[in-house]
């Protein structure tokens, strides 16, 4: 969906209440690639994420994009893969869980821990990116994004320590959406969202539009996710609206 120029009854175009937002991740109209990294950013995202490279660069880190824009059927296929067993579901420790010993409505709230809805996602914005410090690890490192990475003996601890200061200091560009006692997702601090655009995104995304595309959707565990979607929108998405 997307949010634009309002008409007047006469047909002449007022001033748009706000640009063009592709909540569902539909479009890639306004995305731009980061330079030196896999991944595409929202346009607007794109000078502030190249300062704070800069100032983790001169930290002695390597900022890197993980992940940045996903779209909907990005989203829609790691869904399904992990519904279908054929991707791993993570407990809230990033341990890997059996998923057939579950329930429909348990193996729903099994991938929500870390997973979103398609539809739901934030990285659908382009707002979004996952990070990490490529300078610790080897170049064949399989990344996991997982707590136990970021903390501790882990080998991004340094760097996420270094952020946590970098982002308190400038709070009104990036922050941490995912953070502890915020909802039900478990935390996730190399998730950092754009907040002067993030923010405009995110009222955007309602519970009925976000069930209308659902329904419209071959999603599996379908039936469960409907039936319970105004619980999945009051914990694991209007928290970090």
């Amino acid at each position: 969906m997307k949010v634009g120029v309002q008409n007047s009854a006469d047909g002449e175009a007022n001033a748009p209440l706000l640009p063009n937002f592709d909540v569902m991740g539909r479009s890639d109209q306004d995305l731009v690639s980061c330079p030196n990294q896999r991944a595409k950013i929202h346009l607007q995202v794109l000078d502030s994420l190249l300062k704070l490279t800069d100032k983790a660069t001169l930290a002695g880190f390597d900022l890197r994009v993980a992940s940045g824009f996903r779209s909907f059927d990005r989203q829609l296929m790691i869904w399904n893969n992990k519904a279908n067993g054929l991707r791993l579901v993570l407990d809230e420790v990033g341990q890997p869980i059996d998923i057939s010993q579950l329930s429909d409505d348990e193996k729903v709230f099994a991938i929500l821990r870390w997973s979103a809805l398609p539809g739901a996602s934030r990285h659908h914005w382009g707002t979004d990116i996952d990070v990490y410090d490529a300078s610790r690890v080897a170049e064949d490192y399989p990344l996991q994004l997982t707590l136990e990475e970021t903390e501790g003996d882990g080998p991004f601890a340094e760097f996420h320590d270094w952020l946590t200061q970098e982002l308190a200091q400038n709070p009104n560009e990036f922050y941490r959406p995912y953070i502890a006692g915020a909802g039900s997702i478990s935390p996730e601090p190399w998730h950092l969202s754009y907040a002067p655009l993030a923010r405009i995104f995110a009222t955007q995304l309602t519970e009925t539009l976000l069930r209308d595309e659902l329904q419209a959707t071959d999603i599996a565990l379908k039936d469960s996710v409907l039936k319970n979607l105004h619980t999945i929108y009051q914990n694991y998405i209007k928290p970090y609206q």
